[in-house]
């Protein structure tokens, strides 16, 4: 009895409590991002295509051609309801999900299905999946090739011709979206600074008729490159029209596809293990860096992965000086008191603050007033269009720097206080001014500690939403915010993020059964982007303490 006492005493019950406590929580941790990963990663493996036949409650049957994207066990009754028929004495069936595609022709792109309901199940190796731009997957049987609306090929002929036209198709998308994004884009913009700069002259009382006449010729020779461009493109669209393919739907109808819809196929029945795993790689480098497609439920998420790591980038450009000079005069230069002190409060009670709050803020403040007397400052050639006026990237920066400036100040502050006092009276008695003190001596020592308010800045900023859907964040950004354009780094436009991009394809898509497997994807991709910011920051911090540790000692 007294050893247990003893035991209580010493405080050990209270360490293993907590030791197991943190380690639930580390399994917790990893198992949920272990299951996210598990279930967004296992999306982009080639699935079997499965052909059957399937038994409906009116004694009717039809032909099913998919692929099987999920099943559960459920109580009968809930299936009953649906007009299934299920025996009284059955309790509980299995259903299946099963992914038929072919949207334009069926206009069911899933179906939940009694697996019992399901025979004559086989695995064909013919059976085809087509990814098309519009419309989703299409799942079937090739039957020909056709050129200019006549077939070319058909049998065993169809598909060494659907490879070498489609590979011609792809590469001629290629060439219209870089004429489309780039050259054209190039040229608009361009178009756009020579009519902003007419009307700026325009107000200012300087649009003399040379400078008109010098304008017009500049407008002249940007026209008359894009009504070259223009021709260009109109032939590439004429060429990529050529080719088409006719594939056979589960119901029988023949269904033609033009190549210039389509991205790529593939026979997944036919692939062996090795095909299978190159091509999941394949489909993992499209998700990576291609553009959304249809309502961001198809295609890649390479826009919000750029707008996240810019953003994350200028926030913390933005918020270490502020953090720094702000602890710096706390700790170094204000008078210690009851106003330091409630400054303190302020700044810890600041880090509690509800983020949406700041986006609220930053709206109104950044956004609508300074962002409009920029406008009416520098930009009153582009009225009534706004120009920092309206929710972008630099705003959304600024916010996110402002709601994690309290753990910078916070942090770097502290690293100032175990800074030996020793240091700061020797810098002092061989001269230096307390200025010089500060920026040669306590401040290098000190940034692992601001290092440390900066990795947590970037933990809480790279996954915020809801400041960010009001100062910046779009559910699709035309163009990025870093292009070829002067001055290549565009502040005021509108930008995607990975944490708006869960929200939208989670709870905004259409297509709900075909947005849930990107959704596991995108969040353990934005899990593995903050990772690898955060492992960034620490490897410099740890660089930094390892440089300051013998000054410390």
């Amino acid at each position: 009895m007294n050893s247990i006492k003893l035991w209580f005493r010493k405080g050990d019950p209270w360490v293993w409590l907590n030791g197991g406590a943190v380690a639930i929580s580390v399994v917790m941790v990893v198992g949920l991002l272990l299951l996210v990963a598990f279930r967004g990663l296992s999306h982009f493996w080639p699935h079997t295509i499965i052909e059957g036949t399937y038994h409906e409650a009116d004694g009717s049957t039809y032909t099913l051609i998919g692929e099987v994207a999920d099943e559960e066990w459920v109580a009968a009754s809930r299936v009953r309801g649906t007009g299934v028929a299920i025996p009284e004495d059955v309790k509980v069936v299995q259903r299946m999900l099963i992914k038929t595609g072919n949207r334009d022709v069926t206009g069911l792109d899933f179906r939940w299905l009694v697996a019992d309901k399901l025979t004559n199940v086989s695995t064909p190796e013919e059976l085809m999946v087509v990814e098309r731009r519009e419309w989703g997957n299409f799942y079937g049987y090739l039957t020909a090739m056709k050129e200019n609306g006549q077939v070319v090929a058909t049998g065993a002929e169809a598909l060494p011709a659907l490879d070498a036209r489609l590979e011609r198709a792809l590469d001629l998308s290629d060439a219209i979206h870089d004429i489309e994004n780039k050259d054209i884009g190039a040229i608009n913009y361009q178009v756009e600074r020579l009519r902003l700069k007419e009307r700026r002259l325009e107000l200012e009382g300087e649009l003399t008729d040379a400078v008109r006449m010098e304008l017009d010729a500049e407008r002249a020779a940007l026209d008359a490159e894009y009504q070259t461009l223009k021709a260009d493109l109109d032939q590439l669209n004429v060429e990529i029209s050529r080719d088409s393919l006719v594939a056979t739907t589960m119901s029988g109808v023949e269904k033609e596809i033009p190549l210039k819809l389509v991205v790529q196929y593939k026979q997944p029945n036919k692939m062996s293990l090795f095909e299978k795993i190159g091509d999941y790689f394949h489909q993992l480098w499209l998700f990576l860096s291609d553009d959304p497609r249809e309502a961001n439920t198809e295609g890649g998420v390479f826009p919000a992965i750029f707008g996240t790591v810019l953003m994350v980038i200028l926030m913390s450009v933005i918020v270490t000086p502020f953090g720094v000079i702000a602890a710096v005069y706390l700790r170094e230069y204000a008078k210690q008191g009851p106003l330091t002190r409630t400054i303190r409060v302020a700044v810890n009670n600041l880090a509690g603050v509800p983020s949406i709050v700041y986006g609220v803020f930053g709206l109104g403040f950044f956004v609508y007033f300074l962002g409009g007397s920029l406008d009416a400052l520098f930009y009153p050639e582009a009225a009534p269009s706004p120009v920092f006026g309206t929710p972008g990237l630099m705003w959304a920066s600024i916010t996110l720097a402002l709601l994690t400036l309290p753990v910078v100040i916070v942090a770097t502050e502290e690293g100032l206080t175990r800074i030996p006092k020793s240091l700061r009276e020797g810098s002092l008695a061989l001269g230096a001014t307390k200025f010089e003190t500060i920026t040669k001596v306590i401040l290098p020592m000190s940034s692992p500690a601001m290092m440390t308010g900066l990795i947590l800045a970037i933990a809480r900023a790279a996954g915020e939403v809801a400041p960010l859907m009001l100062v910046g964040v779009v559910k699709l950004a035309p163009s990025l915010p870093l292009d070829g354009n002067f001055p290549y780094l565009h502040l005021e436009r509108k930008f995607m993020h990975l944490g708006f991009h869960i929200y939208d394809v989670g709870f905004q898509s259409p297509n709900v059964e075909a947005a849930r497997p990107l959704v596991y994807a995108t969040a353990a991709l934005l899990v593995l982007v903050i990772v690898i910011l955060n492992l960034t920051a620490i490897m410099i911090r740890n660089r930094l303490r390892e440089k300051y540790r013998s000054l410390e000692n």
